[in-house]
């Protein structure tokens, strides 16, 4: 998690890589918060069973690695859950994730090209969806609280006022999901778990592939109605001074290989602060459920000839529309290892 209702997507790492060149340091932090799912249980004990209920009545949500296994394959594919960070716990992958990374003869990630040139190549092609053409701005949108942290973030990233007031709410809030820790983590040059399994894979020398493009993610984004984008920037801006602990949150939630409680916890966030969950369907929509079809149909002809890493963000693995279940109506026996 970060500043905001998170489903971080692998273009999240896109924006660490062409920030972290703003203030290079040799000595990177570990970044550490407080376990807010632990303070929820504490403080509104109704609230927290909403959250375990949730998780528990979702499937596949107690694994990140899977073993995908097709008809007439000689060896088996694998189907691993990421997070866009560069938490050294993260990274540190389990033997079974190991020994099925090396075995693998192809890996496919959400996206292969996170360069900044890709980026900005993205975004020049995406003018109308990126900034307000018709004479509106973000700070009429927001308080002047608000828009004065989106100011100080969006400054400290190099990013001029004037550019800040018209820019489209889903990409301000990107912007604000960068913690500041896991920017100097970047600009000392780490990172990301998917960045580092698709290095791994080239130094290997087997092909490292993408399931989508970077643009593709930022459509997907922008394509989330603009209200429902403004109550996204609005709930990442409430909860802006916690951002280590939203991370740590998730962190540790993934590390348990609990991945079902992360959605129903950050929609109970939410409700908590005021903001009806149902804001956050287009999203939810947008950025899993349209999204893991899509990936589907890119990985399918991969599974079938068996021998592929695919590894992309946790959140797309659970749930009945997840690519755990789209892989096993798609004919394939998928099956939790990890």
């Amino acid at each position: 998690m970060g500043r905001r209702i998170v489903i971080w997507p692998a273009v999240f790492a896109a924006i660490t890589i062409a920030a972290g060149g703003l203030a290079a340091q040799a000595a990177p932090p570990a970044c550490a918060g407080r376990d807010m799912l632990s303070e929820l249980e504490a403080g509104d004990a109704q609230a927290h069973q909403r959250v375990i209920a949730a998780a528990e009545a979702t499937v596949n949500g107690r694994a990140l690695l899977w073993r995908i296994e097709a008809a007439g394959a000689v060896v088996p594919s694998y189907l691993f859950g990421t997070v866009h960070l560069t938490d050294d716990r993260v990274n540190a992958l389990s033997p079974k994730t190991t020994e099925a990374l090396n075995g693998a003869r192809r890996i496919a990630l959400e996206i292969d090209d996170l360069s900044p040139q890709t980026l900005a190549k993205a975004i020049a092609g995406m003018r109308e969806q990126v900034v307000f053409a018709d004479g509106r701005n973000l700070e009429t949108m927001l308080s002047a609280e608000e828009f004065g942290i989106v100011q100080s973030v969006l400054g400290a990233n190099g990013t001029p006022r004037h550019l800040a007031t018209v820019l489209r709410p889903w990409l301000v809030t990107l912007s604000l999901s960068l913690p500041a820790c896991e920017r100097r983590r970047a600009a000392a040059g780490l990172q990301a778990l998917d960045m580092r399994l698709g290095e791994g894979g080239k130094k290997r020398g087997i092909p490292v592939i993408g399931l989508e493009t970077l643009e593709g993610q930022m459509r997907a984004l922008a394509a989330v109605p603009e209200g429902d984008q403004l109550q996204m920037l609005k709930m990442s801006l409430k909860f802006y001074d916690r951002a280590d602990d939203l991370m740590e949150t998730m962190v540790r939630r993934y590390l348990s290989r609990d991945i079902g409680i992360i959605w129903p916890f950050q929609m109970e966030l939410a409700r908590g602060a005021g903001f009806p969950p149902e804001a956050f369907k287009t999203f939810e929509e947008q950025m899993v459920s349209v999204r893991n079809r899509r990936m589907r149909d890119a990985a399918v002809p991969l599974l079938r000839e068996g021998g592929t890493f695919i590894a992309v963000g946790a959140l797309h693995l659970p749930g009945k529309l997840g690519l755990v279940e789209l892989f096993r109506e798609a004919g394939f026996t998928v099956t939790a290892i990890d």
